[in-house]
């Protein structure tokens, strides 16, 4: 509450705001007053609810308490037991290294003695025991303990003979297992072989013993190269005997790790297979290069590698037929193919020991990065990724030059389907070449030889076949008089004389119709060979393409729908040629002698027909045209055909219509006419044409309409989209002579 200084008031004014201002702050305090008189009844009852609840409490804080000082009881017992429990736990770890030290004790003595006995008995796998248990014990605190005990002397004397007993059951062991691998006892051989980890020489056992079994690795490998080298060119594995040679030394490497794994795991312990891999890729790598270099020698490969180079950089003109390479590229892509799943192999067998023997992810991921190098710096895949690259050039040259070789025999054929039209022989050759280019890429295994075949096969039929076609309907569809029929059978007479007889023009024409049936043709093989691919792919590969290779292999099939739109663009080039002409300068003719026919289309009901003799003429000659390019085009084409005539008619029906003048009868008549043509139309396609002509049919409901304002029933509403421009209804309009140009121009549109 303020507090007021009455002598400060010094006038009637101020002592009356004075009052003013109490007035307002007393009924402040009053409303404040009765809101909190208002509440007071439930005040007063939550007061008497705790006063309640606050009797309540005392049992629970007693309680509280009680239950404290017993868990502060429980706590301190507990610790109390805890620290005799440590002490009993220390004293039992006591108990039980003073039993093992004594034990240890026992088993020294009694080393000391059996491995004396079985080194004079030469039984090395006892002598080994004893010696491999003297290496498990701490000889620092047996050496206290004996001298503890004052057994010092003694136990400095058990030592001395074990220590010398161990150096000697190495060399012993070492020279034995040399011996064994003299005289090729390989039940010998593996009987040491178990010996060495008892010796703690788990690298020197797996050192000898994989370069044994190296060594008849090498021996095998010598005989399969010398048999192949022996090999008749009859034979029916001649072609692939290098191939062949290759396959036998990994599925040796292969026998030799599935029969020899479990025993190295048995008794050095599992991890151990990437050491061993390390010995046997060194042979592995030397035996390939052997191959190789015969494969090349015996194939004369370096001669044919440098006449494709030489004439591929344009640096000779002189060539190799491509069947010499045919032979030479299958066994390369097996060449590959067997490397490729010998690596997946090794990794997996190497991948599975690491994963089980290896906890720690970073130990695991770098022993898995030394597998990578061990096979990516090894001569057999720097080997292979030579041949690889050297099988993409073969394979380039092989897949041009027959190209350009199926391009030159180049002849008119009927196609294989049960319809009759013409094309070329170029269109199957080619597609076959290049399929069977892809496939074989496929067989290599090598996803960066797949991708590279096929971005060559893309290049060709992108550029110097689609090129080729292109040029050929450059020449153009001869114009004049159109006899198709003549056409026609020039082009059957060509089956049977393999070349096309007749006059040039009908040549040129029968040759024209055959190039467009190519290119139309090719968009259909390109399309099967994308979806060919796809499903091939995931039969060659399956699981074992990484994300980035499914990403290389899409963006390389890619390729094939960009040559589709190549031909695309070729084909609706050879389709404007046959346009400018065989189809405009015949259909404007036949329109403006059909509109000629029908003088005028402002009618009395007498002059309304239901059968137009003008358009069934008009018909008849496009019925004609149609029926002979039926015969010559492949169905799609023919389709596409179709749709350009239908576009032509359109276009020119709708110049003509533009300037005549109607009235309501001459609008249904025409109405009718055009029902008449499209359903001609409709009826010769699979396609619909109605939508060519939408333009002309609003038209006719504009010329159909008996008064000028109905427009308005039709304009803007329904679901049909208005095709005419407002500007261009008001033009069909004014062509009804019945209608006045005010009432025209009056619409509101």
């Amino acid at each position: 509450m303020t507090t007021i200084d009455i002598s400060q008031v010094s006038s009637l004014e101020e002592l009356d705001a004075l009052e003013e201002a109490l007035n307002k702050e007393e009924e402040e305090c009053d409303k404040k007053i009765d809101e909190l008189l208002s509440n007071r009844s439930e005040i007063e009852f939550q007061l008497r609810t705790l006063s309640k609840k606050l009797a309540n409490l005392k049992p629970v804080e007693a309680e509280a308490k009680h239950f404290a000082e017993v868990i502060r009881n429980t706590a301190t017992l507990a610790e109390d037991v805890s620290a005799k429990v440590r002490v009993l736990d220390k004293a039992k770890n006591r108990v039980s290294e003073c039993q093992q030290r004594v034990n240890d004790l026992l088993d020294l003595q009694q080393c000391s003695v059996g491995v004396a006995t079985a080194m004079q008995n030469e039984d090395f796998e006892q002598a080994a025991a004893h010696v491999h248990r003297f290496l498990t014990m701490d000889e620092n605190l047996l050496k206290h303990t004996a001298m503890d005990v004052s057994e010092g002397k003694n136990m400095d004397a058990s030592f001395h003979k074990l220590h010398e007993a161990e150096q000697k059951l190495k060399q012993v062991v070492i020279a034995k297992f040399d011996e064994a691998v003299k005289d090729e006892d390989l039940a010998s051989v593996e009987r040491f072989f178990k010996i060495f980890p008892l010796l703690n020489m788990h690298e020197e056992g797996l050192g000898r013993f994989t370069t044994y079994l190296c060594s008849k690795l090498r021996e095998t490998c010598q005989k399969n190269l010398t048999e192949a080298k022996l090999t008749r060119d009859k034979d029916k594995r001649a072609s692939v005997i290098y191939a062949d040679s290759l396959t036998l030394l990994f599925e040796a490497i292969a026998r030799i790790v599935e029969i020899h794994q479990p025993l190295i795991e048995t008794y050095y312990g599992p991890g151990r297979m990437l050491s061993v891999m390390e010995y046997i890729q060194k042979e592995c790598d030397h035996q390939a290069k052997m191959i190789v270099d015969e494969f090349r020698k015996h194939r004369d490969f370096i001669r044919k590698i440098h006449i494709v180079t030489q004439y591929m950089n344009q640096k000779s003109e002189t060539k190799i037929d491509p069947k010499e390479l045919d032979l030479v590229l299958s066994e390369l892509t097996l060449l590959n193919a067997r490397t490729e799943l010998y690596s997946r192999f090794v990794k997996k067998r190497v991948t599975n020991d690491v994963d089980v023997s290896i906890t720690d992810e970073s130990e695991k991921s770098e022993k898995l990065s030394n597998l990578d190098r061990l096979l990516k710096d090894g001569d057999t895949f720097r080997v292979m990724q030579v041949v690889l690259g050297q099988y993409i050039l073969l394979e380039q040259y092989f897949m041009a030059e027959s190209v350009q070789k199926a391009v030159e025999m180049d002849t008119l054929i009927e196609a294989s389907s049960q319809e009759s039209f013409v094309l070329s022989s170029m269109t199957d050759d080619v597609f076959f070449i290049v399929k069977k280019c892809i496939k074989r890429s496929l067989s290599s295994q090598s996803v960066d030889g797949v991708c590279a075949v096929i971005n060559n096969a893309c290049g060709i039929l992108e550029s110097d076949f689609a090129d080729l076609l292109l040029s050929q309907l450059r020449q153009g569809f001869p114009s004049g008089y159109l006899d198709l029929a003549q056409a026609y059978s020039v082009l059957q007479s060509s089956f049977q004389h393999g070349k096309l007889q007749g006059s040039d023009i009908e040549k040129s024409r029968a040759h024209f119709v055959a190039y467009l049936n190519n290119t139309d043709t090719s968009m259909e093989y390109v399309t099967s060979l994308k979806s060919s691919l796809e499903s091939s792919m995931n039969d060659s590969f399956g699981q074992h393409l990484t994300p980035y290779e499914k990403d290389k292999i899409t963006s390389c099939l890619q390729g094939l729908a960009s040559v589709n739109i190549r031909l695309k663009s070729v084909f609706e080039f050879g389709l404007s040629q046959l346009k400018s002409s065989a189809v405009k300068p015949r259909v404007k003719p036949w329109l403006d002698a059909f509109f000629h026919a029908r003088t005028s289309y402002e009618l009395d009901e007498d002059q309304f027909t239901d059968d137009s003799v003008p358009m069934q003429t008009f018909i008849s000659d496009l019925d004609s045209i149609l029926k002979s390019f039926k015969g010559c085009l492949s169905p799609s084409a023919y389709e596409a055909f179709i749709n350009l005539v239908t576009t032509e008619i359109a276009l020119q029906m709708e110049k003509s219509v533009l300037k005549n003048k109607f009235n309501r009868i001459g609008g249904l008549q025409l109405d009718k006419e055009l029902r008449i043509l499209v359903g001609y139309l409709t009826n010769a396609t699979t396609w619909s044409v109605r939508d060519k002509f939408s333009r002309l049919t609003q038209m006719t409901i504009l010329l159909t309409l008996e008064k000028v304002s109905e427009v308005a029933d039709y304009w803007g509403k329904g679901p049909v989209t208005w095709r005419l421009t407002a500007q261009e209804v008001r033009q069909v309009l004014s062509l009804r002579s019945d209608f006045r140009s005010e009432d025209v121009k009056r619409l509101k549109l």
